[in-house]
């Protein structure tokens, strides 16, 4: 279990400032992450890598020499803010482009697909590789649907390494995406993983017991077995693995660099026992290894567990391989120490312009500020249980990602009335500093949500029901444009369109505001207790499904009880 923290919600970036602290060699904190702290060629492409923290030491402890240029790092197993990672890419773009890496999850796809089309929009030229590593997670035919785990450091590496060989951005993102198609994992876990505050971990496994085919976020596994031997483990991994060779690899005197990777508690001493039987079957099988790897690359806080990651070598994939790499978590071969950069001085802090709404408008951001209070309420009550209901097929983080979202959307709301702020701009300041500050799949989409209601408020005069309605309306739409879920994939969007509809219908029936809210968070709430009895087919429970049946959405369930708790601030402020 995880023992030492102070306040849960800031333990990411408590960890953060202590790891910059311990590396100011190699690192140096910037707004979303950390970055390189020595010089950085001009003319070099860019490698960003990140994803949730947890996974120590991916993925700052993967940035120095030879390695990535910055990492974005979100908060315990959520993604990063799509914020956060243009953050990064701006800060280590040095005129050849930036390239994206990270592992292939919902919520990191959504804002690195998002922090990309900002980059590009911008002029800086942005390629990305999302790492689908794991043949736990999809069949072979749907290897796109797959997540990444350990064999992120594999084509971190590589791509890293390219750059440093000058490659441009099409051939740093051309080599990349080969070692993700060479690069193959499957992990096993004997207990699962506590996350800081919790009272218990995210999925327990039984007393001599094996959850197989784990994710990285305290996924359960896809299956369970008695605990085997250690060869028998051997065996498990590399027979599994080797039942899935990439195509057009003769396996026969094929060159591999297996990768034993520990999943933050099992003991060194145990991996090697294990890795002597993987040495043996993998040279009876005709393989030649290279470089093995041994050791903690990609963890899951403090999850007993390990994964196999063979990956398939060529020869333009060994060269690059051997490039020296010089970073807090890995070092290989002997590095040139480039000179430190100058200190970047923290940018002067602008006094933010906030235009004044007028007296109507005003009024209603009262009215939002209350709203956002009531929200905040009802997810600090609801918090654990949020928790409790996510860590069933999920990652438990549900909760305390709504609760880091709501309290900052909540603090920037309160400034911007503070500032004399219109409904619309106070609104969209709350969206923004939500889906910054909670990152993952649940912060994008809210951000979305409340930025599409946010511009049917207006800073001028008392919007009608009908306008409410109307950006309820547009919020679906981006949500379910931004995230692809559809009603049925046991996701928020099977409370979010149960709403909206009612809510419509109400106002177009000519209900007063607070009765049509009234009647659509009864909807929402009947709807998302209903998710119960679905199936995952989106996010991280998707692979897991069977284990989400009989429990209902946490995404559907937090929605429900926010528009719940609304319905008084609605009725109170209704003429």
């Amino acid at each position: 279990m995880t023992r030492l923290w102070n306040d849960p919600a800031a333990f990411a970036d408590e960890m953060i400032d202590g790891f910059v602290a311990a590396n100011a060699r190699s690192v140096r904190r910037v707004p979303g992450g950390v970055v390189r702290s020595t010089v950085v060629p001009d003319g070099q492409v860019a490698v960003v890598v990140g994803g949730g923290s947890g996974h120590y030491p991916a993925f700052g402890g993967l940035v120095g020499q030879g390695l990535a240029h910055g990492a974005a790092m979100g908060n315990l197993f959520a993604s990063p803010s799509a914020q956060q990672i243009h953050s990064i890419g701006k800060a280590v773009d040095r005129g050849a482009g930036v390239f994206l890496s990270y592992g292939n999850y919902a919520g990191d796809v959504l804002n690195f697909d998002a922090a990309q089309d900002r980059l590009r929009a911008e002029g800086i030229a942005t390629e990305s590789v999302a790492v689908t590593d794991d043949v736990a997670s999809a069949a072979i035919d749907e290897r796109h649907r797959r997540r990444g785990i350990a064999g992120d450091l594999t084509v971190f590496r590589i791509a890293a390494a390219a750059a440093e060989a000058g490659h441009d951005l099409g051939g740093v993102t051309r080599i990349a995406a080969l070692a993700n198609e060479r690069t193959r994992s499957f992990g096993v876990a004997f207990t699962g993983c506590t996350l800081p505050g919790a009272a218990a971990p995210l999925f327990e496994v039984p007393a001599g017991r094996m959850a197989v085919g784990l994710g990285i976020h305290g996924e359960q596994g896809i299956d369970e077995t008695d605990i085997p031997t250690a060869d028998g483990l051997a065996e498990l991994l590399v027979s599994r693995l080797l039942a899935e060779v990439p195509e057009g690899v003769d396996a026969r005197g094929a060159r591999v660099v297996p990768i034993l990777n520990g999943l933050g508690s099992l003991k060194y001493e145990e991996m090697f026992v294990v890795y002597r039987r993987i040495a043996q079957l993998l040279e009876a099988a005709g393989l030649v290894i290279v470089d093995p790897h041994v050791g903690e690359f990609c963890t899951s806080f403090d999850m007993a567990g390990t994964s196999l990651t063979l990956f398939w070598l060529d020869d333009e994939l060994e060269r690059l391989w051997d490039t020296p790499v010089d970073a807090p978590a890995y070092r290989r071969g002997s590095v040139v120490a480039a000179a430190q950069a100058a200190p970047v001085e923290a940018a002067a802090t602008v006094a933010e312009t906030i235009a004044a709404g007028d007296e109507e408008s005003q009024a209603v951001a009262q009215t939002v500020g209350r709203a956002l209070q009531s929200l905040v309420r009802t997810v600090d009550e609801n918090v654990d249980e949020l928790g409790r209901i996510d860590a069933i097929a999920g990652d438990g983080d549900h909760g305390i990602g709504m609760q880091r979202g709501s309290h900052a959307a909540l603090d920037a709301a309160q400034h911007a009335l503070g500032a004399g702020a219109g409904a619309q701009t106070t609104l969209a300041r709350a969206a923004d500093a939500w889906a910054d500050r909670a990152g993952g799949t649940s912060g994008a989409l809210w951000g979305v949500m409340l930025h599409a209601v946010a511009a049917h408020l207006g800073d001028e005069g008392r919007p009608p029901a009908a306008a409410v309605a109307s950006g309820v309306q547009a919020g679906v739409r981006g949500v379910q444009s931004y995230g692809k879920a559809e009603v049925g994939d046991k996701t928020m969007v099977d409370a979010l369109v149960p709403f909206t509809l009612a809510l419509s219908a109400a106002v177009d029936g000519g209900a007063p505001l607070a009765d049509a809210w009234a009647s659509a968070a009864d909807a929402a709430t009947r709807a998302a207790a209903a998710t119960a009895d679905l199936l995952p087919k989106m996010g991280r429970a998707r692979t897991h499904g069977e284990h989400a049946v009989g429990t209902p959405d946490p995404g559907a369930i937090s929605f429900a009880l926010i528009v719940t708790a609304l319905g008084d601030v609605v009725a109170s402020a209704s003429p």
